[in-house]
């Protein structure tokens, strides 16, 4: 019986030392990207409801300290006109606009969706880990929007509502060329 030479065993746990550690690279890699799409489909996903909310009841659903102001209070009622009143901002993870509304995959790390809205538009944002998503915008960035401890990067609004300025903005934009 032959065994390997210490030579031979070396250059086997070498090869398999290589082979592992870009492996790992690959595999951390596939992890951010799996993570970026999640917020990619969040993010739509919540945009679909909101949308479908604004369908339903009019405006859409006003902001408070990035999150949607759409959810059941204790003091939520409903008025003589038929209007709700007392809603409070949903948490994002916790509470439900239309099923339960998503957070972050990196939500315990300080990753944060930010919802901005003033009933008529709104825009809803992340922050993507990988700079080389297509979705990733430059633009964004300038704004310093924080999506929790991160700097936002993507996003999605309503209609032709830019993401690259504030809601302020654009309507007083649209005002002047009236």
């Amino acid at each position: 019986m032959k065994f390997f030479t210490r030579q031979e065993l070396f250059a086997v746990i070498l090869i398999l030392g290589a082979i592992v550690l870009a492996s790992l690279a690959n595999f951390k890699v596939s992890l951010r990207r799996a993570r970026d799409v999640q917020r990619k489909s969040d993010v739509r996903s919540v945009t679909d409801a909101l949308v479908k909310y604004s369908e339903d009841f009019g405006p859409f659903p006003l902001s408070e300290d990035g999150k949607i102001v759409a959810c059941k209070g204790p003091e939520t009622k409903v008025d003589e006109k038929g209007r709700i009143t007392g809603l409070i901002a949903c948490g994002w993870g916790e509470d439900a606009l239309v099923d339960k509304l998503p957070q972050d995959p990196l939500f315990e790390k300080g990753f944060r969706y930010l919802y901005l809205s003033n009933g008529k538009r709104f825009q809803l944002y992340a922050s993507l880990e990988g700079t080389d998503e297509p979705e990733y915008d430059p633009k964004i960035i300038v704004r310093k929007l924080s999506c929790g401890e991160f700097i936002c990067n993507f996003g999605l609004s309503y209609g032709r509502t830019p993401l690259d300025k504030s809601i302020e903005e654009y309507e007083n934009e649209l005002l002047e060329q009236n």
